[in-house]
């Protein structure tokens, strides 16, 4: 069995993805990956199969945000605080344009109903349907449609602007 912290090391930067994609403010998004941590420290000894773990480590964080969203309804929503992303060899209207058109996907994944924010979050992470199947408790068959009306509502959010 791997460590907690072997655990966090694999999985932290997709954890904080996920965060991202449920809250816009980044102290919230923080809180929420301190929630998710916490809930997969209490919940790794009832992890039975280790060749679950992936799965497992999503549900857990997917269960965490969906939480997080019905806390939230009806609280104000806070000021965006969208956090600075590093630059390679881009010049820097190249960067602004990249960093733009990445703003504007996570504005409208942010946008889509629950049932499909999870999936296309869970696809970003490059998990196939049979893992994104097991980690919301749904069939394969339903998460084909769930990332087909997905990307149709995306098309429609990206391109209304």
């Amino acid at each position: 069995m791997r460590s907690f912290e072997q655990i966090i090391e694999e999985f932290g930067p997709a954890l904080a993805r996920t965060a991202a994609s449920y809250e816009r403010n980044a102290a919230s998004q923080q809180d929420l990956l301190q929630e998710i941590r916490l809930a997969l420290f209490r919940s790794l000894p009832g992890l039975k199969d280790l060749s679950k773990l992936r799965a497992f480590v999503f549900r857990v964080a997917h269960n965490c945000c969906v939480d997080h969203v019905v806390r939230q309804a009806g609280k104000p929503a806070a000021v965006d605080d969208f956090a600075e992303v590093q630059s390679d060899d881009r010049t820097p209207e190249q960067e602004l344009l990249r960093q733009e058109k990445a703003r504007r996907l996570v504005e409208a994944v942010r946008q889509l109903e629950l049932p499909y924010r999870q999936v296309i979050a869970l696809l970003l992470e490059d998990m196939s349907y049979a893992e994104i199947a097991e980690t919301l408790g749904i069939s394969v068959v339903n998460v084909g449609v769930r990332v087909n009306r997905a990307k149709g509502r995306l098309k429609e959010l990206l391109h209304h602007d």
